[in-house]
């Protein structure tokens, strides 16, 4: 079916009321607001009913049974800039009213003879009988059409309907589906916001196991810096011990030489005495005191080998393997350790001082100095 718009002048109508018509339409039912209208945080009106239309379907468990009236508070999306409107108790009865929008409609209508889009309506004429307005809805074709057309025309034998019945019903099922799309939008918005908290929920728990972790292998540094230190200090005792008793030794075979110097420098100043008397009074003195000097021992000296430190080898093979196989333990394995009383710190030092203890004891560390 063809339609013709014709432009016919209407009376008490300009640009500016026609501008001001396009600010009075709510967003859902695409009609002027009806009153009450209601005014949303985010500055934006709706009609009271549009509104509990849409929070009823995004807040499908506050709505009563077998009412329209929502009895505890929720919260819906505005369909305008999808800003969240929280709602206390009172549900969509708690907003306020915008008195200034239905004073403005008040005022509107009075100036204005014709509903709302009359002007469309009165300018859509029928193509094939021009002097026909489009007035009824042809539901067998699915077309807008005018009268004569369903009596002389090719919609006579078509089941029709009064347009304004078609309209309205169109209009509310139009309504019902922006509602439905709001409220699964709203839907889909939770379960974004679900998803960006469980995205926070893990990056906070990484990063306190992370620091979990670091302050666990900064125990178990600690201890084996620890256990260095101690066995580096059974090292320097031994060393110490070792040391003292060869320098000991070296100081008894110096004074010896010493002495054995002297004796060697007296007997050949006496061999060179020309007078035999004088050298038969001090040969039978000398000749003495060597023979007592060769006499004195000078056996003691270390052992072979006194000087290796080789046996405090530690073999660390067995806890180097164990460090490379540490793993995450399982909940019940942190629930035993901390039911037998060892804390986080406590339980590795004692797992770490166990290993320890497990490798081989420096050999000959005690009775040989």
């Amino acid at each position: 079916m063809n339609f013709a718009v014709g432009f016919k002048p209407l009376l008490g109508t300009s640009q500016s009321m026609d501008n001001l018509e396009k600010q009075l339409i709510c967003p859902i039912c695409l009609e002027m607001f009806t009153k009450p209208v209601v005014i949303l945080p985010c500055q934006h009106n709706l009609c009271r009913k549009c509104a509990n239309d849409i929070f009823q379907a995004s807040n499908p468990l506050w709505q009563s049974r077998g009412s329209t009236s929502v009895s505890s508070g929720g919260r819906f999306r505005c369909p305008s800039c999808r800003h969240e409107v929280v709602l206390d108790r009172h549900g969509v009865y708690g907003l306020q009213r915008n008195l200034l929008v239905e004073n403005i409609i008040d005022i509107y209508k009075q100036e204005s003879s014709r509903p709302l889009h009359a002007k469309a309506e009165q300018q859509l004429m029928c193509e094939e009988h021009e002097d026909e307005k489009i007035n009824i809805y042809c539901l067998t074709c699915e077309v807008p059409t005018c009268s004569m057309c369903k009596v002389f025309g090719a919609h006579k034998d078509c089941e029709v309907a009064p347009l304004t019945n078609i309209y309205k019903r169109q209009k509310g099922e139009l309504s019902d589906g922006i509602a439905m799309l709001v409220a699964g939008n709203d839907r889909i918005q939770a379960i974004i916001t679900q998803m960006e908290e469980i995205c926070k929920t893990i990056e906070d728990n990484a990063r306190r196991q992370k620091q979990h972790l670091c302050l666990r292998f900064d125990s178990l540094y600690s201890i084996l810096e620890e256990r260095k230190k101690e066995l580096l200090l059974e090292i320097g005792r031994e060393q110490d011990d070792k040391l003292q008793r060869v320098r000991g030794l070296i100081r008894q075979y110096g004074d010896h030489l010493e002495v054995s110097s002297k004796l060697v420098e007296s007997a050949i100043q006496s061999m060179e005495e020309p007078q035999m008397a004088v050298y038969l009074q001090q040969a039978k003195e000398l000749i003495k005191k060597i023979t007592d000097m060769s006499k004195v021992s000078m056996s003691s000296h270390p052992e072979p080998g006194y000087e290796s430190m080789d046996h405090f080898t530690v073999n660390i093979d067995h806890v180097a393997e164990m460090l490379r196989t540490i793993e995450f333990q399982t909940d019940a394995a942190g629930e035993d350790a901390e039911q037998e009383g060892l804390g986080p710190e406590r339980g590795l030092e004692a797992e770490e001082g166990d290993h320890l203890e497990g490798t081989d004891a420096p050999e000959g560390t005690e009775g040989q100095h």
